[in-house]
């Protein structure tokens, strides 16, 4: 393990409240992992938005499979980009809905690039990009 070096925030007392409610319900024991785990998310959200950077993500789709060519439209995007997408996953969630979760890899502006086609194709309902860089 690295050297650890001790620091001190002045915060205040209702959000320090506010965020050790916050932290007990994820589960950490402590204050310090949390401020780590909130620190190694930004340095890493910073870092993927660099179009160079390595990053891994996921994109989640909704759609309603009815719209007429949309699954094919789909289908199509994310076979021109077989690079990038690592895999997929396609649910049922009722009669119409579909939630589809993609596993992707490749640069952050590659990534993006994918994920707004698909989060754009007219009939998707919703979509989310998460990224982490590598």
């Amino acid at each position: 393990m690295a050297d650890l070096a001790r620091i001190g925030v002045a915060i205040d007392s209702d959000l320090l409240q506010s965020f050790d409610k916050a932290i007990a319900r994820r589960g950490y024991t402590n204050r310090s992992e949390a401020f780590r785990d909130l620190i190694r998310d930004e340095l890493s959200r910073e870092q993927g938005q660099n179009a160079d950077a390595n990053v891994v993500g996921t994109i989640t789709l909704l759609y309603d499979h009815h719209v007429r060519l949309l699954t094919e439209r789909l289908t199509e995007t994310q076979h021109h980009h077989h690079g990038v997408i690592v895999s997929s996953l396609h649910v049922h969630l009722s009669h119409h809905d579909c939630l589809e979760v993609l596993v992707v890899r490749g640069t952050s502006a590659a990534v993006r690039n994918v994920a707004d086609q698909l989060i754009a194709t007219k009939g998707v309902k919703h979509g989310k990009l998460v990224l982490t860089a590598i």
